[in-house]
């Protein structure tokens, strides 16, 4: 800032090209530049709108289903989203109605992995990532690897998967759900993976890949990650802290015109 008191261009302005994050903001005397705080109000207004809105369940499995893939939906234990944000333990159980209907359309043999699509904390990340996330882990499925339906489940938490794939028998089960909105990701999705699902199963028992959206982890290389872990998981009959993810070590490197400047 000049010594009249002006704003002037900040010395960090350039990083700005290479991240998404809320840096080089620039100052007005002791606070922000008046553009910079409408961006943050807008950036808050997005965040909580992706908390509050409602997941549209018959519009995602009508895309899944153009994909040629069947689909379930099922509801947590919290009735609304009002109950569902001050009651977290409900959004980690099944409707009962819906667990007992999960368990009559399981196979006998159940499946190797059974993707759940929860809304969580973001129905605008499933909104825009969910689709090409399935697209892309579907199309790099091994052929040897059975997959159930796609389970849609509204009111979730990452613990609801362990139900969901319990009741279906599943030897894995990927949850892909709206991770906690920031001020410069409101739609980004997570994907946690469990080995043999049940319920209380803990978070040390999962392995997370986080930030899949195009900004963030692609599709593509969220997909390879995860069946990376997937496969590693059937032959040790485990996920959580004891699977390290190397998936780095085994996957290709990224094109070189997409590594970060260093």
């Amino acid at each position: 800032m000049s010594d009249n008191g002006s704003t002037g261009p900040d010395p960090w302005h350039h990083l700005r090209a290479h991240t998404a994050a809320r840096i080089a903001l620039g100052r007005a005397g002791a606070g922000l530049p008046t553009q910079e705080l409408l961006r943050f109000g807008v950036a808050h207004a997005q965040a909580r709108d992706a908390v509050h809105m409602a997941l549209d369940v018959p519009a995602l499995a009508t895309k899944l289903q153009a994909l040629g893939l069947p689909t379930l939906s099922v509801r947590s234990a919290a009735a609304d989203r009002a109950t569902y944000l001050l009651r977290p333990d409900l959004g980690r159980r099944l409707h009962p109605d819906d667990a007992s209907r999960l368990r009559a359309a399981a196979p006998a043999d159940g499946c190797d992995l059974l993707l759940v699509i929860g809304d969580g904390l973001s129905s605008q990340a499933i909104e825009h990532q969910a689709v090409p996330l399935v697209q892309a882990i579907v199309a790099q499925a091994p052929a040897s690897w059975s997959l159930g339906p796609v389970v849609i489940a509204t009111q979730a938490r990452v613990a609801l998967g362990d139900e969901v794939g319990a009741a279906f028998k599943a030897r894995l089960v990927a949850m892909l759900i709206g991770e906690r909105p920031g001020l410069s990701s409101p739609d980004s999705l997570g994907i946690y993976l469990t080995w043999a699902p049940q319920p209380g199963r803990s978070d040390a028992q999962r392995n997370c890949i986080s930030n899949v959206r195009p900004e963030g982890l692609p599709p593509a290389a969220a997909a390879a990650r995860l069946w990376w872990l997937c496969r590693e998981a059937r032959l040790l009959q485990l996920t959580g802290v004891q699977l390290k993810d190397r998936s780095d070590d085994a996957l290709p490197a990224p094109p070189a015109d997409t590594a970060l400047p260093r």
